[in-house]
């Protein structure tokens, strides 16, 4: 058990970096916005390039692994929804945003550098593959219920799913993590050996995706903070490190995962909360504060849980 707190500790100590870095006044948060973007448009889509150019997937298919992912997120999504609506009498749109935010992994800023650190590069391709869906999946379920709530309340049209997905399509199309992995996936399937100079310079810039991510998290979680909706962002919370987690496991053994994709795929749902809750209550200007005390409650509470996870699964 301390060798795999040793081994987890240094993530989010690197996270609290980040955020004392912004505290103490050392550097604005705006520079963490910028190294943000470097991590999701240059850094992590070289490494998920390379993860998957140069992955051995041993003949597995990908559907086993989403299936016991989301369907452990879809039992997490309907438990903070209910547990908004029945149990706190909220409505509908904090029951969505209760629900996003009790399912949503950050995958990119804390699973990716998580599952390498502790898992090793093998956990990176079912990483690879779970990313591949992941924010597609997730954004497309949470802005269709967004919307469908926000009409039952307030009386508003509803949107065209055409335009809905032809939006979400277009900006998939232009999403630096999914260039990343089509770019990786075509290098695999033509069995294209990369030139020693692009290897050298995809793999100095891949290797950064990792701190470089923990840091500008850790300058971003200051204008989050906890205020307001303490007891429902206590129970999305619980969701969010124990349930989800549970659930995965539990689904992963069902449809027969290896050892280390299910360790990979429980560590990512173990997770704290993605800033993704966040922007989606700032889409639709609600749930603020339900979003970020949980984006903010997990990540301080990720450690222990993340090292209770690791500990159960061998890791």
């Amino acid at each position: 058990m301390i060798a795999i707190i040793f081994d987890v500790l240094p993530i989010f100590i690197m996270i609290l970096i980040g955020w004392l870095i912004v505290k103490t006044g050392l550097m604005k948060a705006d520079v963490g916005d910028a190294l943000s973007d470097f991590v999701f448009k240059i850094a992590v889509p070289l490494l998920l390039f390379r993860t998957i150019a140069e992955a051995d997937f041993h003949g597995a298919s990908p559907f086993r692994l989403w299936i016991a992912y989301f369907s452990g997120v879809a039992v997490t999504w309907t438990a903070g929804h209910i547990a908004a609506t029945r149990f706190f009498g909220r409505d509908d749109r904090i029951g969505v945003l209760a629900g996003v935010s009790s399912a949503f992994a950050n995958t990119i800023f804390v699973g990716l550098p998580l599952v390498q650190r502790t898992v090793g590069n093998e956990g990176l391709v079912p990483l690879s593959i779970l990313i591949a869906v992941h924010l597609p999946v997730m954004m497309v379920i949470g802005t269709i219920m967004m919307e469908r709530a926000e009409r039952k309340i307030a009386g508003k049209g509803e949107r065209s799913m055409l335009k809905l997905f032809r939006q979400i399509g277009l900006n998939l199309v232009r999403n630096p993590l999914v260039i990343g992995l089509v770019a990786g996936a075509a290098v695999h399937v033509a069995g294209l050996p990369m030139p020693l100079p692009v290897a050298t310079i995809v793999d100095q810039l891949a290797g950064v995706a990792g701190p470089v991510a923990l840091v500008s998290l850790g300058m971003a979680l200051e204008k989050y903070g906890v205020s307001g909706n303490v007891g429902i962002a206590s129970v999305t919370s619980a969701f969010k490190l124990v349930l989800l987690p549970c659930c995965v496991w539990a689904a992963s053994h069902l449809v027969g995962l290896t050892g280390s994709w299910t360790a990979a795929l429980v560590l990512i749902a173990a997770v704290p909360t993605g800033v993704n809750a966040w922007l989606i209550a700032n889409r639709f200007g609600v749930g603020h504060s339900l979003a970020a005390s949980t984006i903010t409650v997990t990540t301080a509470l990720g450690a222990i849980s993340v090292s209770l996870w690791a500990y159960l699964l061998g890791a």
